[in-house]
């Protein structure tokens, strides 16, 4: 009898037809919206998004790094080199822009990644998945499928060259006793800080863009250079609280962990992230990566997995403390579903997929609940029935939301927008596709100021409770990028959207730039899937994979 009224509800409510996944741990209702498929009115609606903040920072900001679009002024947070022009590169790329193409090709080919303009402390990290993949990244399309999209083929070259310059300045970072880099490098002096630690993220988000150089240029240097740092990671000691689940911070001096706290959160993310795409980037080269995913993933649907309380239909992954779950969660963290469901998709495996998708059901909540339509920067949630942890002007928000808010800012983020993407192109199911639609109509109604967009305060108040006046770089390499190809046709760096022989296609860096397999003539994740499947259709899910 349940089973008639959850159907009937969900036929209601949504106007979908009920799909049961019996490969969920429990059993999985989605309200389906017609099929899904591409939309091309909504894909120019966001490149006119794309253009009216292009065209805003190319008045005032560029070749600066950020435009400050309350007051149009401009920003310098990544050095100076016009970190908004390089992270826009694949972006304008994918969506067909060749008069913005060529503005970017040619700024590249001017900057001196030798000065720091802003002389301050260079984040390893942020420049090499802004700047150092975004170059390659360009460098790969326009040598690829993109070709006709460059005025100058000598300026595409130069996108290999400049690679080279930036990598050549940012290995001095790794000059330490382990090898480990460390983040806060000075690029005027070739100095580093004093710090005794390397963040999680830092060590193993490096592997991926150092190693696509060290295959494009027959260097094989740089993909030592981060495969060294890896081998920490890969091998921990001391031993981790949880199979797989690392601590947060790495000694410089001998690669030991300093402490026994972590998840999938801001500062440890995207080691995760990597060690699945590096799996795809090559399985034969990198099949202990995919291990070391397995262990952190079957570990965390085991120990972190965890449901509200006054929600206990949403899963969140919690973080930890030894093996104590902490339960707090990031917009940072929401890319986690995305990353399940890619890794069901490339290794043939449901649990991961479903898994996922309850993941990114649960972030989305975070969307809807707000008074913007738009998720907070963190959140927090209790599992016991005193709600213990709650604050109290939140208890009602709690008992209806499941979760309350910690921080109530949106710097722009993409994470759920992110994993809504993977969901869509996992399944085809349309409804993913509202889903981003409304959050995007959210993020443009409500961010949107001045020559551009900014920033929010406090995403519980209608109109966001006031701007931070900063559009990042990210804005144009992440958020816009993964709503256009929500929408977008099939093409070569779609998520399952090849066909043929050649499997699927489509992968991202951490920064959303779309890499190429090996330096070859597939991208990331395209041979793995294909490979994996054998070009057949699986059980529960709504995509095929040739």
């Amino acid at each position: 009898m349940r089973l008639s009224l959850v159907l009937v509800a969900c036929f209601v409510h949504c106007g979908f037809s009920a799909v049961i996944d019996a490969a969920s741990s429990r059993t999985r209702f989605a309200c389906r919206r017609a099929e899904g498929g591409p939309d091309q009115e909504k894909a120019d609606a966001v490149k006119q998004v794309f253009l009216h903040a292009w065209n805003g920072y190319y008045e005032y900001a560029f070749p600066n790094d950020e435009l400050k679009p309350a007051d149009n002024t401009f920003g310098n947070s990544r050095n100076g080199w016009g970190a908004s022009a390089v992270d826009a590169l694949s972006t304008a790329l994918i969506m067909e822009l060749p008069e913005v193409v060529d503005q970017i090709l040619e700024h590249i080919a001017t900057i001196d990644f030798s000065h720091d303009k802003t002389d301050k402390v260079t984040s390893v990290f942020e420049t090499t998945i802004r700047y150092l993949a975004g170059m390659l990244s360009g460098y790969d399309l326009l040598k690829g499928p993109l070709a006709h999209l460059a005025a100058n083929p000598s300026n595409v070259d130069v996108l290999l060259t400049q690679s080279v310059n930036l990598a050549n300045i940012l290995s001095h970072a790794f000059s330490t006793p382990s090898g480990i880099p460390n983040n806060g490098f000075f690029v005027n002096n070739l100095t580093q800080t004093d710090a005794n630690t390397t963040g999680l993220a830092v060590a193993g988000t490096l592997i991926l863009e150092w190693t696509h150089l060290a295959d494009l240029t027959g260097n094989t240097t740089y993909h030592d250079l981060v495969s060294k740092a890896e081998s920490y990671l890969l091998n921990p000691t001391p031993a981790p609280p949880f199979p797989g689940l690392l601590g947060s911070d790495i000694a410089l001096s001998n690669g030991s962990f300093t402490n026994a706290q972590g998840g999938w959160s801001g500062g440890t993310d995207s080691y995760y992230e990597y060690l699945l795409k590096m799996y795809i980037y090559s399985p034969t080269r990198f099949a202990a990566y995919r291990t070391a995913w397995e262990q952190a993933a079957d570990s965390s649907i085991r120990h972190l997995a965890s449901h509200p309380s006054s929600r206990p239909s949403l899963t969140f992954l919690a973080e930890f403390n030894g093996t104590t779950p902490v339960l707090n969660s990031e917009h940072l963290t929401c890319f986690d579903g995305g990353n399940f469901i890619l890794a069901g998709l490339v290794l043939a495996n449901d649990t991961y997929t479903s898994f996922g998708l309850d993941l990114v059901d649960a972030c989305h909540a975070t969307y809807t609940a707000t008074a913007t339509g738009i998720g907070p920067e963190s959140f927090g949630w209790a599992v016991d029935a005193n709600a213990t942890g709650v604050p109290v002007n939140q208890t009602d928000f709690y008992n209806e939301h499941g979760f309350f808010v910690k921080n109530d800012d949106y710097i722009l983020r993409p994470e759920v927008l992110e994993s809504i993407y993977y969901a869509y192109r996992a399944t085809r199911d349309g409804g993913y596709q509202a889903w981003v639609w409304d959050a995007f109509v959210a993020i443009n109604g409500t961010t949107r100021v001045g020559s551009g967009f900014s920033g929010i305060e406090d995403v519980r108040v209608e109109g966001g409770g006031g701007f931070t006046n900063m559009q990042e770089s990210f804005w144009f390499a992440e958020v816009l990028k993964y709503v256009y190809l929500t929408f977008a046709g099939e093409a070569e760096w779609q998520v399952g959207g090849g066909g043929g022989p050649e499997g699927q296609r489509g992968g991202f860096n951490t920064e959303a730039h779309p890499f190429r397999v090996g330096g070859g003539s597939r991208w990331v994740a395209e041979s793995v899937v294909h490979k994996a499947t054998g070009g057949k259709v699986r059980a529960g899910l709504s995509i095929v994979v040739e």
